[in-house]
């Protein structure tokens, strides 16, 4: 039989060949780790805030040590508010000069080394660009205010060094209108009451050392939820109304406290933990207390479809990876990021399942290489950037998180465990690089992995294989043939890859360790019988793109036989097959019996690429899927015949299915139809609530559809 080239690799998407990268990231400019010459010890942060007329006065005092003979000024950063007058410890009045983004204070004498400097400065700002939001009440979020301050934006609201190779403590005392609530940093110190002028001030106190980034404040008319983990403190700051959505969306934390704990051998450092909302995109992993974006509140009948577990365990992740150990600069963002999305595929892995974990780190790698392919590549680690924020992508988060994946694998669990809590343990409360990662690395283990680190951190890009298989049937020997086909020009090296390669065979399944070190290489392997698959890969543990030809025969032993992820590689590449019958019923088995809900939805979307005008039972019978996700591909399956007579069926989905991604995807359906009579049922249908409004989004674009179906009909008469 003439052999089939399929591509295997979990980037389907992706022809081998590179695209022509957009940005060349070796242009971006040098940077390096900024110098200072004086020690910042402890900030006192007063503030009275006014949400109405988004304004502020401030009071910071700061204490600090000099780090030279002769000290004379202290520079700090400063943006965006007036600064009126600088007062030193003994009450002198002390001369500054104030420029677009810094505060020059000239001390009242030379400071020798390790003097203490202490001095306030007031100042006032209004409705900052950056720094802190200013919140107007609408059907999101109340009237509020929220500090924004990371990655250097907290010198927008008081003046400070705003670099995160300096960790400071640090008190806020805020003051706001009676009926908000004060969250910040650290213990509450105190609150205290001023009937008189219907105000309210909190004072908090963050007695363990952080960098300021990681200095938070929010005034909201919060609703705290309170919880534990044995004596620690936990709570959940919540608009009024999401009381009820608080133990769906965060009900885990104290159960992740204590997998972290366990996992890395270093028990929650702060003093407390409160996840606090806020209209932001995102969450941000302020010390001991996250700032977390209102949208991820679930219900409970929603939250198996939209869960939060993943970015309340990444946000919980950094009170480890970035507030208690700290990247010295933004070249080395993957410690905070790499670490804490390793972490959150951790507890993912934990609490969904080894096949669900499997399919969240390929997830990952599905991340890093859509952006190596269609944005640029770069080493994880590098001084080239034009701002903090480049250093915030997929180099850093998934790839950082697949570079720890493969270095587990290399060194073994007690090994990599034990190296990642001796990292913690040795550097608490400092600030770290990747030199003292490697460093650690090496003490814990023992093995030099420089190559692996370089090869990994330090250079750009991944392997992207050849592999091919030959089997001589009278030797009785394999031979694998594995060729490194990446674009070396652009400065990826030639990798060293230890690799497992797993013979599947009716004698017993046997698996061979092997180092590819070269651009072409070849292996042979005695083998009683040809085997039935042979498995490149077999943990799936490289970050690579891979190139590899399959019989139809081994696909279809695959699909059947391989881990979810390589019957979700079989069932992609049997799409391939367009009228092979054999195929057919293959994949509507692997549809309906399949026990991983993902390898269901693949072999339905490879059906609905194969004949999807001839499977319409087979799809309607897949709208009773167990899995809302397979219900949802089977609806859109259906939906891209835009058949009419499916639009009772869709209508009946609609009515009847609890998932509001479903309900979603059968709108659309409906749409696609083009039939006008369904417009009514939509308009009624867009009235239903549901989670982040998308019913009603589906129902509008859904009308969308029918009109410009209209339309068409009404061109061509």
């Amino acid at each position: 039989m003439k052999k089939r080239i399929l591509f295997l690799s979990i980037l389907l998407i992706f022809t081998l060949t590179a695209r022509s990268q957009p940005l060349d990231w070796s242009t971006k400019p040098l940077q390096s780790e900024r110098s200072r010459f004086f020690d910042a010890l402890h900030y006192i942060i007063r503030i009275r805030l006014d949400i109405d007329r988004k304004s502020f006065e401030g009071a910071t005092t700061v204490i600090a040590t000099s780090l030279q003979e002769g000290l004379k000024t202290c520079i700090l950063d400063a943006e965006e508010f007036k600064v009126t007058s600088v007062i030193d410890a003994e009450g002198r009045k002390l001369s500054f000069e104030q420029k677009p983004n810094e505060l020059i204070v000239h001390l009242a004498r030379p400071y020798n080394y390790g003097e203490e400097i202490v001095f306030t400065c007031y100042y006032h700002g209004e409705n900052p660009k950056k720094g802190l939001v200013f919140v107007t009440e609408s059907t999101e979020a109340p009237r509020m205010v929220f500090s924004d301050s990371w990655p250097d934006h907290v010198h927008h609201w008081f003046p400070c060094y705003d670099y995160p190779n300096d960790k400071v403590t640090n008190e806020i005392i805020a003051t706001v209108e009676q009926g908000l609530k004060v969250a910040a940093n650290g213990r509450l110190v105190g609150v205290f009451e001023d009937p008189a002028r219907r105000l309210v001030t909190y004072h908090w106190s963050q007695d363990q050392p952080h960098s300021t980034y990681l200095i938070f404040l929010a005034a909201a008319p919060y609703t705290v939820v309170r919880d534990s983990y044995k004596t620690l403190p936990v709570s959940y700051w919540v608009y009024p109304g999401d009381e009820p959505k608080v133990k769906p969306t965060y009900g885990q934390t104290p159960k992740m406290i204590e997998f972290f704990n366990k996992t890395f051998s270093y028990e929650y450092p702060w003093r407390k933990y409160d996840q606090i909302s806020v209209p932001s995109g995102g969450g941000a992993e302020s010390t001991s207390a996250t700032a977390m974006t209102h949208r991820i509140m679930v219900e409970e009948r929603v939250a198996s479809d939209f869960p939060a577990i993943r970015i309340v365990s990444h946000e919980l992740a950094h009170q480890w990876w970035g507030n208690l150990v700290t990247l010295r600069n933004w070249a080395h963002t993957w410690i905070n990021e790499g670490f804490a999305t390793y972490s959150d595929y951790l507890y993912y892995r934990f609490e969904m399942g080894e096949e669900e974990g499997a399919l969240y780190l390929q997830d990952k790698l599905k991340a890093y290489l859509r952006e190596a392919k269609t944005r640029y590549i770069r080493p994880i680690v590098t001084d080239r950037y034009e701002k903090p924020e480049d250093m915030f992508d997929a180099h850093s988060y998934q790839k950082g998180a697949l570079v720890l994946h493969m270095l587990r694998s290399l060194v073994g669990d007690p090994s990599f465990f034990a190296t990642i809590s001796n990292f913690l343990h040795r550097f608490a409360f400092d600030v770290v690089d990747t030199a003292d990662f490697i460093r650690t690395v090496k003490a814990t283990t023992g093995q030099n992995l420089d190559w692996f680190f370089d090869q990994w951190l330090f250079k750009p890009g991944h392997p992207v294989l050849e592999v091919s298989t030959e089997w001589n049937a009278a030797a009785r020997v394999l031979r694998l043939l594995v060729k490194q086909v990446q674009d070396f020009s652009r400065g990826i090296p030639v990798f060293r890859l230890p690799v497992s390669v797993k013979f599947f065979t009716s004698g017993g399944n046997e698996i061979h360790k092997i180092w590819i070190e070269k651009k072409e290489q070849i292996f042979e392997f005695p083998l009683a019988e040809k085997p039935w698959l042979v498995k490149f890969d077999q943990d799936n543990v490289l970050i690579k793109e891979i190139y590899y030809p399959k019989e139809r025969a081994e696909l279809l032993f695959q699909l059947r036989h391989d881990d979810v992820i390589g019957r979700m590689e079989a069932a992609a590449a049997l799409s391939s097959f367009k009228n092979d019958r054999s195929v057919i019923e293959a994949l509507i088995d692997r549809l309906r019996n399949d026990p991983f809900w993902a390898v269901r939805q693949r072999a339905l979307e490879s059906l609905a690429e194969i004949e999807a005008a001839g499977r319409t039972d087979i799809f309607q019978k897949a709208c009773s899927d167990p899995d809302s996700r397979v219900r949802a591909a089977a609806v859109l399956a259906l939906g891209n015949l835009k058949d009419r007579k499916n639009l009772a069926f869709f209508k009946k989905i609609f009515q009847n299915d609890p998932s509001d991604r479903v309900k979603a995807e059968a709108l659309i359906a409906i749409g696609k139809t083009g039939d006008p009579s369904a417009k009514t049922f939509l308009r009624q249908a867009a009235l239903i609530p549901s989670h982040r409004d998308m019913i009603r989004k589906a129902a509008q674009d859904a009308l969308k559809l029918i009109e410009k179906h209209q339309e068409k009909k009404n061109e061509k008469n």
